[in-house]
């Protein structure tokens, strides 16, 4: 049995302290770690991730004592590793096996060196257990040409723990096993380092074993000058099984992070590259190149995922991380606190921050999309033939119930509205608008929170498969070509990055044009069902992005316009004015004094312009002509104030 790992009068187990790594080349110092900090707890597993090349095998060589650090250093148990030691072993992706020796030959070689002082017969013992604790009784008599390539894992992780060390180094000890074998070996060591309470610093590039035996993941960037840029908790319970693992509820969420650091680390070594060899067009006026973006996992987010993943933000010199939110408040609050530099948003989000309790002023110079939105209902009513506009009205009027839309600015919320209003029920007196998440959505109506929603794509779709929803109306059949998401930025932002604003408004508008062409639609879809954008299967994002969309009631239709990237991306003032006077209506915000000047202030056309007019794109005049919504009914820009008083 292995003793707990003990402090002795320290309150760390492992400490790695600011350590630096530099290798003199012919070209200079070559700096391969920066920074380093990290501490180990007592029978703590840790993995330690990241792209080839991140140091990550740099890292546990100076925790081994095979390397030293250039600057800082490593303290275990409150002495300062200055060489290699029995307190610290290491397994090595290759085995290092002695071929001359049997296996037990080969664990009682380290045992009988450290231990000289111990028995013969305790030697022995040890030995023999470490033999039976990686279930090779049956081959202990084998040379190394005699097993498997598992096999022989097994019997460099036997000599390892034979010497009872204080922290078990892991490089990538799996790696050139087969999945079958790998899988046995990883639950192997899980078992053995939980049962002895073994702390272990594991390199790995599997998101997959990472996850199964970490409690921490910390993940590495590119190099030269790596550092740790997240550490992830796992709180997933133990004892784990794979089968457990995959299917807990926060499995996929811990999973999307990991790869989502992954991505973006790929794509800066991706623009790296591309500056080396001048594929990039050098922007030297460019404020800022390091942005973040926000944005939720719905299938209109397809425009920064693919100006990410086919470089158009990297073509415009701009190094972009997309910062995943799982709601339209957090966003808000990013945006509001400077925590973004912008995000891709509900339309009527810009004018809300604007007119806000709290008002900070929004630009937005491009519209990313339009359509996309359904009013899903509880298949109840379907199949208790409430199918009919009469019918539903009059149950929704008798019920009071719940309808879900994801923000009070949204399109969702003032379509939702008028689709409720052209029934003949009123929004706040006959149900309860509340605000929910669109990834909850689906959850809320299983569980009858609510009658139905108004959500964008996938949410749609997943309740119409899962036999739980039905369309019972989209934005088509309401105000078909509505502005959707939009990008936002803070106005004193865009002031002070005039050049990066423009490059960003151009790299989005030539992703917006890869996703309107329909041979291109199958690649968005892969690539937005990826973990670090919608985490799903494609055969919930395929409906209306790459096929025909399904309502649930039998008929499929707008395999074209269900979603509309390109074409139409300049922000236009009628229809920002008309979103302005839905909010003040629904009393969510008050009239504005001059909303002219709000919106010529809000609204970034020239920076459009100029964007376009670098990509040679035409641009038709601002229409000014009213909207015509789909029940036949019309906007007039010119007038539009006699509309707004909310109805009785």
């Amino acid at each position: 049995m292995f003793p707990k790992c003990e402090l002795p009068g320290g309150p760390k187990f492992l400490e790695i302290d600011a350590v630096d790594r530099v290798f003199p080349t012919p070209q200079g110092p070559y700096i391969a770690l920066k920074g380093i900090d990290l501490t180990i707890e007592p029978g703590e597993f840790i993995c330690a991730i990241g792209h080839s090349g991140c140091g990550k095998s740099t890292l546990l060589n100076i925790v081994a004592g095979l390397d030293r650090a250039s600057a800082g250093g490593v303290i275990l148990e409150g002495k300062e590793v200055r060489g290699p030691g029995p307190d610290r072993m290491v397994v090595f992706q290759n085995h290092s096996l002695l071929p001359w020796l049997t296996v037990r030959q080969n664990i009682a070689l380290g045992v009988n060196r450290v231990f000289v002082h111990l028995p013969k017969e305790e030697r022995r013992q040890i030995v023999e257990e470490h033999i039976d604790l990686v279930h090779l009784r049956h081959a202990a008599d084998k040379y190394p040409r005699e097993l498997s390539g598992g096999m022989k894992q097994r019997v460099g992780i036997a000599r390892a723990l034979a010497l009872r060390p204080k922290l078990l180094l892991l490089d990538e000890p799996f790696g050139a096993l087969d999945a079958l074998t790998r899988g046995r070996l990883q639950e192997q060591l899980m078992e053995i380092c939980n049962h002895h309470q073994i702390s272990a610093l594991m390199v790995t590039h599997d998101v997959d074993e990472a996850l199964l035996l970490s409690d921490r993941i910390v993940m590495l960037t590119n190099g030269p000058a790596a550092r740790i840029g997240q550490i992830l908790k796992v709180d997933l319970p133990r004892p784990r099984e794979r089968l457990t693992v995959v299917n807990h509820p926060a499995y996929y969420r811990l999973r999307g992070e990991l790869v989502d650091f992954l991505n973006r680390q790929k794509a800066r070594k991706q623009l790296q590259l591309a500056r080396a060899k001048g594929l990039v067009r050098q922007r030297e006026n460019l404020e800022k190149t390091t942005l973040d973006l926000g944005f939720i996992p719905l299938t209109d987010c397809a425009p920064l995922a693919i100006a990410l993943e086919k470089g158009f933000f990297a073509a415009q010199g701009l190094d972009v991380n997309l910062v995943r939110s799982t709601g339209w408040g957090a966003i808000a609050e990013d945006l509001l606190e400077g925590n973004l530099d912008g995000a891709a948003v509900v339309t009527g989000m810009p004018l809300a921050l604007t007119l806000g309790m709290e008002p900070v002023p929004m630009m937005t110079a491009l519209t990313l999309n339009r359509n996309g939105n359904a009013i899903t209902l509880d298949r109840t009513l379907w199949e208790q033939g409430l199918r009919t506009p009469l019918a539903i009205a009059s149950y929704l009027r008798e019920k009071h119930l719940a309808l879900g839309m994801v923000h009070p600015a949204s399109m969702h919320n003032l379509l939702l509205r008028r689709w409720l209003m052209n029934l003949g029920v009123h929004p706040d007196r006959d149900t309860r608008l509340e605000v929910v998440p669109p990834p909850q959505m689906v959850a809320n109506l299983s569980a009858g929170n609510l009658l139905g929603y108004c959500v964008g794509e996938p949410w749609n779709s997943r309740a119409v498969a899962a036999g739980i929803g039905w369309v019972a109306a989209t934005d088509l059949d309401i105000w078909p070509g509505h502005p959707e998401k939009v990008l936002a930025v803070r106005r004193d932002w865009a002031i002070a990055h005039p050049q990066t604003h423009r490059a960003l408004v151009q790299a989005l508008l030539q992703a917006c044009q890869f996703c309107q062409v329909s041979e291109n639609r199958e690649e968005v879809l892969q690539i937005l069902c990826r973990p670090a954008y919608l985490n799903a299967d494609p055969v919930w994002v395929r409906p209306g992005l790459a096929g025909p969309f399904r309502t649930g009631t039998g008929t499929e239709q707008y395999t074209k316009d269900f979603h509309v990237f390109f074409g139409d991306n300049a922000p236009q003032r009628r229809e920002h004015l008309w979103v302005l006077t839905e909010m003040v209506r629904w009393g969510l915000v008050a009239r504005p004094a001059d909303p002219e000047v709000l919106l010529d202030r809000l609204l970034g056309t020239e920076v459009f312009h100029a964007a376009a007019a670098e990509l040679e794109l035409p641009v038709p005049p601002e229409p000014e002509s009213p909207i015509v919504f789909a029940d036949g009914t019309a906007f007039d820009p010119q007038n539009p104030w006699p509309i707004v008083t909310s109805p009785a």
